[in-house]
């Protein structure tokens, strides 16, 4: 019997099923797509023989699935993150720890000792939002915003940053950055689709079906017309999956809330709200689900969590 032939998504991330892939990083999945998408991000047009090497982490995961793409075009390292929900206000911080780890990979380890200076492809970082909150059509996040003043040495207010990241938040819903989607065929047809998808839900209130209505109506409006045919069912899995964890995380965040209440009426306010949090991940930790997610989730440390996982084992 012939084996299933392998998409763009297997051959870079290889076949693991514990990783879930969202229907972004599916379908944008093959180099000329990306090639299409970065050149209406960045407003500009590249020949089709300069290369694009996709080079996404294996084993990183941001929140419970792969919605993340790194890849190389020219001299360039581009890392895009798509979110289905929310901006991560650590954006910054979670791209820093994940370029280091790309730059780890594309380099020799010993080179770095090497006396001669190491060529990096220079990084751009975008995150693009698809989320159903009302959100500007692009928004610049900086590293630097995390940081402590330093007031407490008494350094000036204006001191010179040592070290800096910024990611461009890219608004990709129905009707934003007309500009970047018109450039782009795929990113268009993509926006159209989970536009119909979020308007479906919000008629009938019922996920599954407003999948199967927005695939149904894609398809016969030619909108992303041979990938839902070749890959529906994935599309519908992704999609569900994607949905499920973002009800889970709202449950979870109400539950800690919930008992930052309860015990706050008992034990006072802020100490009753780490004890919610610590429930939550107690709870979160018995079901399996990975530190990183809790941790994004609860804001408790991931030192903290790891001690909690091993006192439950």
């Amino acid at each position: 019997m012939d084996k299933k032939p392998k998409t763009p998504y297997d051959l870079y991330m290889g076949v693991n099923t514990k990783y879930k892939s969202s229907v972004f990083s599916f379908l944008f999945s093959d180099p000329e797509k990306l090639r299409e998408l970065y050149c209406a991000l960045e407003d500009v047009t590249l020949s089709s023989d300069i290369p694009v090497t996709i080079n996404t982490l294996q084993d990183v995961l941001f929140m419970d699935r792969v919605n993340d793409i790194s890849f190389e075009i020219g001299d360039k390292l581009v890392i895009l993150i798509e979110h289905q929900s929310t901006i991560n206000p650590n954006m910054c911080l979670r791209l820093l720890l994940y370029i280091a780890r790309i730059y780890e990979k594309i380099t020799n380890e010993k080179a770095i000792y090497s006396t001669r200076l190491i060529r990096l492809p220079k990084p751009e970082f975008f995150v693009l939002y698809n989320g159903k909150a009302p959100y500007p059509d692009e928004k610049l996040l900086k590293l630097s915003d995390a940081f402590e003043s330093g007031a407490s040495l008494g350094l000036p207010v204006n001191e010179r940053q040592a070290l800096e990241l910024e990611v461009r938040v890219i608004n990709i819903n129905m009707g934003r950055n007309e500009k970047i989607v018109k450039r782009c065929e795929t990113l268009a047809a993509y926006s159209a689709f989970a536009g119909k998808v979020q308007e479906y839900e919000k008629e009938n209130r019922n996920r599954e079906d407003a999948i199967k209505k927005a695939v149904k109506y894609c398809m016969e409006h030619n909108i992303l017309t041979d990938f839902l045919k070749q890959n529906a069912t994935e599309v519908m899995n992704m999609l569900l999956t994607e949905w499920n964890w973002d009800d889970a995380k709202e449950v979870w965040r109400e539950e800690g809330r919930e008992e930052g209440r309860e015990e706050g009426r008992e034990e006072g306010r802020e100490e009753g709200r780490e004890e919610g949090r610590e429930v939550v991940a107690r709870n979160a930790i018995a079901k399996g689900v990975p530190l990183e997610l809790i941790s994004d989730i609860t804001g408790i440390d991931m030192n903290i969590l790891q001690n909690i996982q091993t006192q439950a084992q």
